[in-house]
C-alpha cells in the first residue's frame, strides 16, 4: 500500500519560504503562528525570537536593507500583529523589501468572535505595498513568492499577509504543484527604456546646474556605489535622500542653498515631498524643470498635477534598474565642466570652522562632537564598521560628522526607537563586522529589553546611549517656539541605562567624559558580549549647517 505524504499548511509556509532564499526570521511567538515554528524545525531557517513585535519588524527591515533580501517577521495575530504596525510604517518609509507575516484567527470562526478577531489586513493596508489573508492551503507557497516579488519590485517595501490558524493546520496531499517556481519570488523588472535614458542624459547635458536625487532605495550600499559611478561619469552631482530632515540633512551639509539653484532635477525614485519642500520656491528655483523616475505611476501623476510644465517627462522604472541604464549610457563618461558638480560636492562637505575649535568641559558632560571624534576614531581603526543611528537630536551628529561605508537610519519616517533592533538585525547579517548604534535616551527606552535578544543569540553590538536626561528634539521645540519658562514636561531621568544592560547579562560602561570613550568603546569591543556605553551627554541642539 502506498502511504500518501501529507504537508500542513504550515509546512508550506516553512517549505516556501527556505526555497525563496529566506534564511532568517525575526518574530515573537503566540499562539496562532505556533505550527510555523514547528514546521520550520524541519529548515535551515534561523529563528531570532525577540521582546516585541515592533521590534522584529524593524529587524525585519534592517536585514533586508542590509542585506538586499527579503526580511521576514512573523508575529501571533490580535495584538501582536497591532503591535507589529507601526514598525512597519518605518518600513513602508524606507522602502524596506520585507514580508510581516501574522498569524490570524480561524477563518470557520471569523464574525463569531474568534480569539483576537481583527481585520488584519485592512489594517496592515496604509503602511504596506500590499496586504491580504490566506484562505487556501494549496495556494500558500504562491501566494508567499507573490509577497515576496512585490516586496522586491518597483519601489520596493513590506507587504503583510494574515495567515489562518485553521490554514496553517489544514493537511493536503504534498505534490509539486505546491511549490512556486524557482522564479516566481524574484523582482519584476522594471527597466528603463534605452530612448528614455538617452533623452535624459540630452536634458542633463543642456542644463548648467543639473541635479539627480535618489530615494531611499538608492542609499542602499550597492544604491550608493551606483550614484558614484553616475556621479563620475556624468560629471553632475548625484544625491541619496532618506532623512527625514530633507533638504536640511546634516549630512548633506550645506546642500539646501545649491538645491536652490539648480535649473533641472532629475528624480530617481525620490519623492517630491516635504523632504524637497515639496519643490517650491524659494527652496527650488521657479523655473526649475523636472524629470520623474519612478516605479509609482501615482507618483508621477502627482508631480503632474501640480509642476505642470516644468515636468519635462516621466518614466516608470525601478530606481536601481534605472541607474544601471544610465550609466550603460554613459561610457565613455561625459566631458561637461566639473565646475557645478565641484561646487556641490564642497558643499556637502562643508561643516562650520568652529566645531574644530569648539572648547570641552573636561569633567563633561561630552559634547556631540566629543562623541563623533571618537566614534570615528573606532570606525577608523575597525574596517567594515556598520554605523546605526537614531534619536531626534543625537543620532543627527554622526550622520553629519561620521565618515562611513554602511550606515542605516531610522529613514524619512522619522520615528525613533528602532536603532537597537536594527543593529541586532545587521550583526545578524554581518557577524564578523563592528555594528555601533548611537541613540538617545528616549529611543533606548523603546526597545531596551532586545539587549536580552541580543545576549541569547550571542550578537555582540554595541550601543552608545546619549544620556541628557530628556526628550531632546522636544525640548528644543519648546525652546524655539514658546521659551524656556514653558519647556515643561519633556524630562527624563538621568537613568542608568548600562545598568540595564548588565542586568540582561550584556557589556556595561558609564561614560561621563569625553577623554573615556574611546576606551570604554575598544572594551566593549573586546568583551564579545552586547555592550551598552551610556554617555552623560550634552543637551544640545541638532547641528544645523550653514555657511
Amino acid at each position: 500500500m502506498t502511504v500518501m505524504t501529507r504537508l500542513r499548511g504550515a509546512d508550506i509556509v516553512a517549505g516556501t519560504l527556505d526555497r525563496i532564499g529566506v534564511d532568517t526570521i525575526f518574530s515573537v511567538s503566540g499562539n496562532h503562528i505556533m505550527p510555523v515554528y514547528d514546521a520550520l524545525i524541519e529548515t535551515g531557517i534561523r529563528l531570532i525570537h525577540a521582546r516585541h513585535e515592533a521590534a522584529c519588524v524593524h529587524m525585519a527591515d534592517a536585514y533586508a536593507r542590509a542585506t538586499g533580501e527579503v526580511g521576514v517577521a512573523l508575529v501571533t495575530g490580535g495584538p501582536g500583529h497591532a503591535n507589529a504596525l507601526g514598525a512597519l510604517y518605518t518600513a513602508l518609509m524606507s522602502e524596506a523589501p520585507m514580508i510581516l507575516l501574522s498569524g490570524h484567527a480561524s477563518l470557520a470562526e471569523i464574525g463569531k468572535g474568534a480569539f483576537q478577531e481583527l481585520r488584519q489586513a485592512d489594517m496592515a493596508g496604509p503602511v504596506s505595498k500590499a496586504s491580504w489573508t490566506l484562505d487556501s492551503a494549496p495556494r500558500i507557497g504562491h501566494e508567499l513568492a507573490r509577497a515576496a516579488q512585490i516586496a522586491r519590485s518597483g519601489r520596493q517595501g513590506p507587504v503583510h499577509v494574515s495567515l489562518p490558524i485553521d490554514i496553517l493546520e489544514q493537511q493536503v496531499d504534498s505534490n509539486p504543484e505546491l511549490w512556486p517556481a524557482d522564479s516566481a519570488a524574484h523582482a519584476a523588472r522594471m527597466p528603463l527604456a534605452t530612448r528614455t535614458a538617452d533623452r535624459i542624459l540630452m536634458q542633463v547635458k543642456a542644463a548648467a546646474r543639473p541635479l539627480f536625487l535618489g530615494g531611499p532605495t538608492l542609499c542602499s550600499v550597492a544604491g550608493r556605489a551606483l550614484m558614484a559611478e553616475l556621479e563620475e561619469l556624468a560629471g553632475v552631482p548625484v544625491l541619496g535622500m532618506e532623512s527625514p530632515r530633507g533638504i536640511n540633512d546634516p549630512s548633506l551639509g550645506s546642500f539646501a542653498e545649491m538645491l536652490a539653484q539648480a535649473d533641472l532635477i532629475v528624480l530617481i525614485g525620490k519623492l517630491l515631498d516635504f523632504t524637497l519642500r515639496f519643490g517650491e520656491a524659494p527652496f527650488v528655483a521657479p523655473g526649475c524643470s523636472f524629470i520623474i523616475v519612478d516605479p509609482d505611476a501615482e507618483q508621477i501623476a502627482h508631480v503632474a498635477k501640480h509642476k505642470g510644465t516644468r515636468l519635462l517627462f516621466s518614466e516608470a522604472a525601478a530606481p536601481l534598474d534605472a541607474t544601471r541604464k544610465l550609466i550603460d549610457r554613459l561610457k565613455p563618461p561625459s566631458d561637461r565642466s566639473r565646475e557645478w558638480l565641484t561646487d556641490v560636492r564642497s558643499v556637502v562637505a562643508y561643516r562650520p570652522p568652529a566645531w574644530k575649535d569648539t572648547s570641552f568641559e573636561a569633567d563633561g558632560p561630552v559634547h556631540p562632537l566629543e562623541l563623533c571624534a571618537a566614534l570615528q576614531s573606532f570606525v577608523d581603526r575597525h574596517s567594515g564598521c556598520t554605523l546605526v543611528c537614531d534619536g531626534g537630536e543625537i543620532g543627527q551628529w554622526p550622520q553629519c560628522m561620521v565618515k562611513v561605508d554602511r550606515r542605516l537610519i531610522n529613514g524619512v519616517a522619522g520615528a525613533i526607537g528602532p536603532s537597537l533592533p536594527y543593529a541586532i538585525a545587521v550583526k545578524c547579517a554581518r557577524p564578523e563586522h563592528p555594528v555601533v548604534a548611537v541613540m538617545g535616551d528616549g529611543t533606548f527606552g523603546f526597545h531596551m529589553a532586545e539587549f536580552d535578544t541580543a545576549v541569547r543569540y550571542g550578537l555582540p553590538v554595541i550601543a552608545i546611549v546619549g544620556n541628557d536626561a530628556r526628550w531632546n528634539a522636544e525640548f528644543q521645540i519648546q525652546l524655539r517656539e514658546y521659551g524656556v519658562e514653558r519647556a515643561r514636561n519633556c524630562g527624563l531621568l538621568p537613568s542608568r541605562y548600562d545598568q540595564v544592560a548588565e542586568a540582561l547579562g550584556g557589556h556595561a560602561e558609564w561614560v561621563t567624559r569625553g577623554a573615556d570613550l574611546a576606551p570604554a568603546m575598544e572594551r566593549a569591543l573586546a568583551s564579545n558580549a552586547p555592550a551598552c556605553i551610556n554617555v552623560s551627554i550634552d543637551s544640545i541642539a541638532a547641528p544645523a549647517v550653514r555657511r
